[in-house]
């Protein structure tokens, strides 16, 4: 039996081609995130062993308030110089030195633009000649304080050179700066990890990075002979006491690599996702490939039962063939996952400056890909197999052996089916499924949902099949596509249901991020009152911000009304991390942001007042007059009473500082700035007197409130634009289903074929004919993927009202020409066999068994 079944595998080779197609993309995606991931996790572990090599231990502050990697950047924790005098006291220590390190320099190139980076640290750093790690290129350290030096990876990205004048935002605002030195690594290397380093003096860096002289935020120790790290690590920790971090070097090396491979794992877990996405409409194209070809070997299926074949070897020789074609794919799908996953690596180091380590093959990508491509292909093999054992051995003495079967068993299947998946839905999108369960559940109940609207799929099929063909009827090779694309019901549905998942999801995440960016879009038209914005559009850890004293120059501006700066910062209250603002004016935000008093005074703030809105004050059981603990990202925690309580709205919330309390904030700068005019005077006259004062700022720019708007929502067109690339494999599945249907049915139509073309259907006809009945399955499986994946962001949608998305925008362009591109879609799919078809020998056709 084994051998028959291997013979009958090896005499289809396209068949087999075709089958494992969708396997090898699906499992080249799955293993193509393993191998990137790996290596781009080594090339971290490299570059941070090489920048803690000449550190034994590593002394820091703790942090105020801790911040992720997903949250933001994470505040310096200033201490006192005298905090060296007393490592270098520690028995042990050979020497402890202090220094300046931390994020948030950003140098302004030569064309006036701020040098971005879009992951790796923009580092400010105080000048050690003794540094181990650093090697000058050209010039000297810096040793006036209008001088820096800077690695080559910077100069290389500014385009700048030893002896220009460059700008540097900080802390503070722009401040001018020589370069006199450019320095990189052992090795020739431009920089660690992409990492863009500008390094001051020590007064200047302690100065700008960390807001006063005198503090450091880090103590490189280098133990004494004969002292191990882990002993000193804990006699410097004793000394210090809890206020202190004391690792060692390869602590700090593994504790710096481990935060961004927690990044890693989050793209990681993206990228499976889609790969998840395209395997699910893999099993619909490899279940319809076995259907057709167990249909097609009915009479020799029948045959092998005569002559003494068990209905257990019918399922083996089934199962065999679909576990030679999950190997085969999975080997082949392993392969090209390597080599994507080495060309995303090398992208990535490109864009992102890093040094990347060799591409290498971890067991999880071998073994994920076996497993993956076996299971995807026995799991889409099994119900062909148990069909296959059902032929019974008469069989084999009939004409027709594949009479259409009742549709009742499988609609009854699909509607119970679709209700779990829309109890699944309706639980994970009304927040009753409970805490960490809510992702779950709904993703649960989109893949029940769709497997539920697959199976119903018959139902709907020949109906709709047929009115769709009718468009193509007015000609008899298209009154024949319609009725070949309406024979087979099961086969229609199920190569339209492959497409129908990726045009579903397209579909239902374009309704949802357009209701959202219209829903946003509204409310802040309704709400924001202000006829000019200062803002940037914040493209790594750190928002944009600007100097505090273009609030008070755009004041005095004629024609403006009022102008307020509003800051931000992660802090904790009452241990509570929590989302903080601050005003320089808050008479004025509330008159921007239309906000109304709940409770209290909210025209104004003393330096030890805040507001909250009625939402938080309801949850946290505030009221005017309450005590709370704030603890910011710099300095001590500060008591502050509530004061006010203004009205909940979806655009604005939470608690509200005076600007006092911004000296304490990660970034004591504004964020945002809201001029309000007065009446009758027209934006054009007050817009470039505000861009004027922000030349030094060229981090954000100043806009119109619709302008603002627009950009501000910029970011749905961005994240819609990226789950449409990363769909686009699975749509390529789907289309390969269509190809794989129509290859696979004019083999099976052969004689039919042959009997039309004897009686006088032209080969263009019979092109025309399997192109039509490609093109009706497509646009089939494009309307049914645009009804379910509208219906899906509908109910989010509905879901979300609570949440400020209460409108519901349907894409009808997109919609429109989702059905076009299907169309087109089915001519492509349909080339290969309609050109096989109308190839056919007649005679050899006609006496096909």
């Amino acid at each position: 039996m084994i051998r028959a079944t291997m013979k009958s595998l090896m005499a289809r080779k396209l068949r087999l081609i075709l089958s494992g197609l969708a396997v090898v993309l699906g499992v080249m995606f799955v293993s193509g995130a393993f191998v990137l991931t790996d290596t781009l996790g080594r090339s971290f572990d490299s570059i941070f062993s090489t920048a803690y090599a000449h550190t034994d231990v590593g002394v820091a502050a703790k942090p105020k308030v801790s911040v992720s990697e997903f949250e933001g950047e994470q505040a310096a924790a200033p201490f006192p110089a005298s905090t060296v005098d007393k490592v270098k006291a520690v028995p042990g220590v050979a020497q402890a030195t202090g220094f300046v390190s931390t994020d948030g320099a950003r140098l302004i190139g030569t064309n006036g633009k701020v040098v971005t980076s879009f992951g790796p640290p923009q580092l400010g750093e105080s000048w050690n000649a003794q540094d181990e790690l650093i090697e000058l290129r050209e010039g000297r350290g810096p040793a006036a304080d209008n001088e820096i030096a800077i690695n080559a990876t910077l100069a290389d990205a500014a385009k700048v050179k030893v002896g220009d004048t460059v700008g540097v935002l900080t802390r503070e605002p722009r401040q001018d700066f020589t370069i006199v030195g450019v320095f990189g690594y052992s090795g020739g290397r431009d920089s660690l990890g992409g990492v863009q380093q500008v390094q001051f003096t020590e007064p200047v860096a302690q100065k700008l990075m960390l807001g006063e002289t005198g503090m450091w935020n880090g103590i490189t120790v280098k133990a004494a002979s004969g002292v191990t790290h882990e002993q000193l690590r804990d006699d410097i920790a004793a000394t210090l006491g809890g206020d202190y971090q004391v690792k060692t070097g390869q602590q700090l090396a593994d504790d710096a690599a481990g935060g961004l491979k927690q990044g890693l794992s989050f793209f990681n877990n993206i990228l499976l996702g889609f790969a998840g996405v395209a395997l699910f409409v893999g099993i619909f194209l490899i279940l319809n490939t076995f259907s057709i070809i167990v249909a097609q070997r009915t009479r020799e299926l029948a045959l092998m039962r005569a002559v003494g074949a068990s209905r257990r070897q019918m399922i083996g020789s089934v199962l065999i063939e679909a576990v030679v074609i999950g190997l085969v794919a999975s080997v082949l799908g392993l392969g090209a996952g390597v080599g994507v996953g080495a060309l995303l690596a090398f992208v990535f180091g490109q864009v992102g400056g890093l040094e990347m380590a060799s591409v290498g093959v971890p067991a999880s990508a071998v073994i994920s890909s076996f497993l993956v491509g076996l299971l995807v292909t026995v799991v889409a093999a099994v119900l062909p197999a148990l069909r296959a054992s059902r032929i019974p051995p008469v069989a084999a003495m009939q004409e027709v052996a594949t009479p259409d079967r009742p549709l009742t068993k499988i609609t009854v299947a699909g509607a119970i089916v679709g209700a779990v998946g829309g109890a699944l839905l309706a639980l994970g999108l009304t927040g009753n499924a409970g805490g960490d369960a809510t992702l779950w559940t709904i993703l649960g109940g989109v893949l029940v949902t769709f497997i539920g609207v697959a199976l119903l799929t018959p139902l709907v099929s020949r109906p709709v099949v047929s009115l769709l063909g009718r468009i193509f009827s007015w000609s008899v090779p298209g009154k024949l596509g319609r009725l070949n694309s309406g024979r087979n019901p099961r086969r229609t549905a199920i190569t339209a249901a492959a497409l129908m998942v990726g045009i579903a999801l397209v579909t239902g995440v374009t309704v949802l991020l357009d209701s959202a960016k219209s829903s946003i879009t509204k409310l802040a038209e309704n709400t924001i009152n202000a006829e000019l914005v200062i803002s940037g559009v914040q493209s790594g850890p750190r928002p944009p911000s600007f100097d505090a004293a273009v609030i008070d120059q755009a004041r005095s501006i004629p024609g403006v009304r009022a102008a307020a700066g509003m800051y931000a910062d992660l802090g904790e209250v009452n241990g509570e991390r929590e989302y903080l603002t601050a005003v320089t004016d808050v008479a004025a935000l509330r008159d921007v942001y239309r906000a109304e008093v709940s409770a209290g005074d909210i025209g104004s703030l003393a330096p030890n007042q805040l507001l909250v809105d009625s939402k938080t004050a309801a949850d946290l059981g505030l009221s005017v007059g309450s005590t709370l603990t704030v603890q910011l990202s710099r300095g001590d925690a500060q008591t502050y009473t509530l004061s006010g309580i203004y009205k909940e709205s979806d655009l604005y919330g939470g608690f509200v500082l005076p600007q006092e309390a911004t000296r304490d904030f990660a970034n004591p700068q504004p964020m945002q700035g809201f001029i309000q005019l007065a009446p009758g005077t027209p934006v054009s006259q007050v817009e470039p007197q505000v861009d004027r004062l922000l030349a030094d700022s060229p981090e954000v720019s100043v806009a119109d409130r619709s302008k603002f708007i627009e950009q501000q929502t910029s970011g749905f067109d961005q994240i819609l634009l990226m789950i449409q690339v990363l769909l686009a494999l699975a749509i390529l599945i789907a289309v390969l289903g269509i190809v794989n249907t129509l290859a696979l049915s004019v083999l099976e139509r052969t004689r039919e074929l042959g009997l039309l073309r004897a009686i006088g259907l032209r080969r263009a006809q019979t092109m025309r004919m399997v192109t039509v009945e490609a093109v009706v399955i497509s646009m089939f499986g494009a309307i049914l993927g645009i009804v379910v994946g509208t219906g899906l962001g509908a109910a989010v949608v509905r879901a979300l009202r609570d949440d400020g998305i209460t409108d519901l925008v349907l894409p009808w362009s997109q919609m429109g020409l989702a059905v076009v591109l299907a169309a087109i879609v089915g001519v492509v799919a349909a080339i290969l066999p309609a050109i096989r078809a109308a190839r056919l020998n007649v005679l050899g056709a006609i006496a096909h068994e």
